[in-house]
C-alpha cells in the first residue's frame, strides 16, 4: 500500500496551535448561543513590497501580493493562458491577468443570494478538458424564494460566460449555506461538498439522513447526473448523488496526487475540525460523534468515535476554521512535496489569527508533524491552490482582499 492509501492504519493526531497568539476583546453575553463575535486582534495592512517569512523546512519564503481589491473572494482557478478566475461571494467572477485585476467582472454569472453566512457565489472549477470545451463550473446560492444551492456549467470565452446551464440543484429547497467546493476525479466525475448541518441538535441531524443533501459529499457526472456506481444508487430513501455522509460544513476538497484518494476537511464548532479521506458510502459521524464543543462550551457528543463511523486523518483542537486545501507537488519547494496545505480563517475563535497550515505525512500517509505559517500577517485565508508554476497561491478573505503568492528565496 502506498503513501496516503485509505486502507492503511490511521494516525489520529490532536495538536494545539502554536502559542503566543494574543486574544483581545470580550465575548458579549448575547453571543453565548451562537458563534462569538470578538473584537479580535487588529489586522495590519499587507505591505506593498514582498515580505520574507521563515518556516521550518524552507528557511526563507517570499510572500508577494499579486493583486488587491478583491471583495470576499471564495475560490481560485488557473486558466491555460496564464490568467486566473476568482469568485467573489457577492456574485462576481473576476479575471486576473499578469497580476492585474480586470476592473470589469465577467458577464453572464447567475444572480445569487447573499443574505446569510456561507452564501453567495462560491466555487469555480474548470472542466478537465477545458481547452477543448471551455466549460467552467460554478456553485452558488440561488436568488429568489425559496432559495437553494445550485451548480451551473457555462462556456468561458475569455470575457463572458456563454450558454449558462444549471445542471444540479438541491431539491427540495431550504439549503442555502452549503460552502459547496468542487473537485474533478481522474475518472472525470465531479465531487461536491454540501454543508449546512450546523447545529448539532437541529440542523446537524440532517447530516445523518441519506435522503437529505445537507452535510454530504456528492458525486456526479460532468453533466450533473448521478453515476450508476454511486454507493446509494437505486436505494430507497437515499439520494443517488450522495457519496458519503456525516459532515457539518466541509469547506475544503482535493484529490491526493499520488493515490487518487478524495480528501475533504470540515468546520466543527469549537475544536474538532477534521480532515478525512472520503470513501464511498461511509459515515463521518457528525453530530453523533465529535471532538468539538458547542459555542456555549458544552460537548457536542459524549464520545468522539464509535463503530461504523470513520476516524479522521487530522483533527484540530482548538479549531482553525479550515478553508481550501491542496497537496503540494511542485519543485519550487522540494521539502514540501507531499505536504497538505490548508487555509485557516481564525484560530480558537479569535479574530485576526488566520494562517496557513502545513501538514506532513509519513510513507504510510500518517501525520507526523504540522506547522502554522503566515500567522504574523493576521489574515483570514479563504483558499489555497498550487499554480502551474509550482508556487502556492492564497486568497485572503477581507473587504479589501488580496491574492498572495509564496515563492522560494533562492
Amino acid at each position: 500500500m502506498g503513501v496516503g492509501d485509505p486502507r492503511v492504519a490511521r494516525c489520529l493526531t490532536i495538536v494545539g496551535v502554536a502559542a503566543g497568539l494574543v486574544a483581545v476583546g470580550v465575548m458579549p453575553a448575547a453571543a453565548q448561543n451562537g458563534p462569538p463575535q470578538w473584537a479580535g486582534v487588529p489586522a495590519p495592512r499587507l505591505p506593498d513590497g514582498p515580505m520574507i517569512v521563515h518556516t521550518a523546512e524552507h528557511a526563507d519564503v517570499r510572500v508577494v501580493v499579486v493583486t488587491r481589491g478583491l471583495s470576499h473572494p471564495w475560490s481560485l482557478a488557473f486558466l491555460p493562458d496564464g490568467g486566473m478566475l476568482v469568485t467573489e461571494r457577492e456574485g462576481r467572477l473576476r479575471v486576473i491577468r499578469d497580476g492585474v485585476l480586470d476592473p470589469t467582472p465577467v458577464a453572464g454569472v447567475p444572480e445569487v443570494y447573499t443574505g446569510g453566512r456561507f452564501t453567495g457565489l462560491m466555487e469555480v472549477a474548470l472542466h478537465p478538458e477545458f481547452t477543448e470545451n471551455g466549460y467552467v463550473y460554478l456553485t452558488y446560492s440561488t436568488a429568489g424564494e425559496p432559495g437553494t444551492v445550485a451548480l451551473a456549467r457555462a462556456r468561458f470565452d475569455g470575457q463572458a460566460l456563454r450558454d449558462l446551464t444549471e445542471i444540479f440543484r438541491v431539491d427540495p429547497p431550504g439549503l442555502r449555506t452549503a460552502s459547496a467546493r468542487l473537485a474533478f476525479a481522474p475518472d472525470g466525475t465531479l465531487y461536491i461538498t454540501m454543508g449546512g448541518a450546523f447545529n448539532a441538535a437541529t440542523s446537524g441531524l440532517r447530516a445523518q439522513d441519506p435522503n437529505d443533501y445537507a452535510g454530504k459529499v456528492l458525486r456526479i457526472r460532468d453533466d450533473g447526473t448521478a453515476p450508476d456506481d454511486n454507493p446509494f444508487m437505486g436505494k430507497e430513501d437515499h439520494r443517488p448523488e450522495v457519496f458519503a455522509l456525516g459532515f457539518r460544513n466541509p469547506m475544503g476538497l482535493t484529490i491526493h496526487p499520488v493515490t487518487g484518494a478524495l480528501w475533504a476537511h470540515e468546520h466543527s464548532v469549537q475544536g474538532g475540525d477534521e480532515a478525512n479521506i472520503i470513501l464511498p458510502g461511509r459515515n463521518y459521524g457528525w453530530p453523533v460523534v465529535s471532538y468539538g464543543r458547542e459555542y456555549s462550551g458544552a460537548r457536542v457528543a459524549q464520545r468522539p468515535w464509535q463503530v461504523g463511523m470513520e476516524l479522521p486523518e487530522v483533527v484540530w483542537i482548538p479549531s482553525v476554521a479550515p478553508s481550501g486545501m491542496v497537496f503540494y507537488t511542485g519543485d519550487a519547494f522540494p521539502a514540501w512535496q507531499g505536504n497538505l496545505f490548508v487555509g485557516s480563517l481564525m484560530t480558537g475563535r479569535i479574530q485576526r489569527t488566520g494562517h496557513l497550515e502545513r501538514i506532513v505525512f509519513n510513507e504510510l500517509g500518517e501525520e507526523i508533524r504540522r506547522e502554522s505559517i503566515l500567522g504574523e500577517l493576521r489574515q483570514r485565508i479563504r483558499d489555497v491552490r498550487q499554480g502551474p508554476d509550482g508556487l502556492l497561491y492564497l486568497l485572503t478573505e477581507e473587504d479589501d482582499a488580496a491574492l498572495l503568492r509564496l515563492e522560494p528565496v533562492r
